[in-house]
């Protein structure tokens, strides 16, 4: 289950960059550089090892409840932190909140790991809108609901640090699958409890 990260291939292409950026990568400041990205890239890519299958697999943590099919309870989990990286620039994206809310179908996941579902799908190279879609796929697998919402704000360096430079800008994304896709009163429960 999972792929592996290639450090080997990391250290010697970010050696590469340095290089190219005109720098001597065996100056004291930069000589062990590649080795730490590379082992960085492992933990900040660790959701590039693993299929969205192969994460709903791992926090499939469930409990059997009495609800009654069809309800409309609703269990929401906001303002869960986390990071990832575009895919267009490698850039930072930071700040970022996610709100994730469903309708249990017979069962609940455990709430913690609705936010390491969260967590292990920003460790991709992404896009903020299919973190927002990745999320609600997997808590559909593991709930077995359809009835997902997910709603995340966040920050891009690439926005920020470089292009336009609006330090103040923020990118609102969301996912609604289910009935909060057709129901509007639903749809007003999720914005208004998060």
């Amino acid at each position: 289950m999972g792929k592996k990260i290639d450090t080997e291939a990391i250290e010697k292409h970010i050696r590469g960059i340095l290089e190219a950026l005109g720098d001597d990568p065996e100056r004291e400041g930069l000589k062990d550089t590649p080795v730490r990205v590379a082992r960085m890239y492992t933990e900040v890519f660790a959701g590039m090892c693993y299929t969205n299958e192969e994460i709903a697999t791992m926090f499939d943590k469930t409990f059997e409840q009495d609800i009654a099919t069809g309800s409309s309870d609703l269990v929401v989990v906001k303002d869960i932190d986390i990071f990832s990286y575009c895919e267009h620039h490698m850039a930072l994206m930071y700040d970022m909140k996610v709100s994730v809310a469903y309708i249990p179908n017979g069962k609940v996941i455990g709430l913690s790991k609705i936010a390491r579902i969260a967590d292990m799908v920003g460790k991709r190279l992404q896009l903020q809108e299919r973190i927002g879609s990745d999320i609600a796929e997997i808590m559909s697998m593991v709930t077995g609901s359809k009835d997902v919402a997910v709603k995340i704000e966040g920050c891009h360096s690439c926005m920020s640090a470089r292009g336009i430079k609006k330090q103040n800008s923020k990118t609102v994304t969301t996912t609604l699958r289910g009935r909060f896709e057709e129901d509007m009163a639903l749809q007003m429960r999720f914005f208004q409890s998060i």
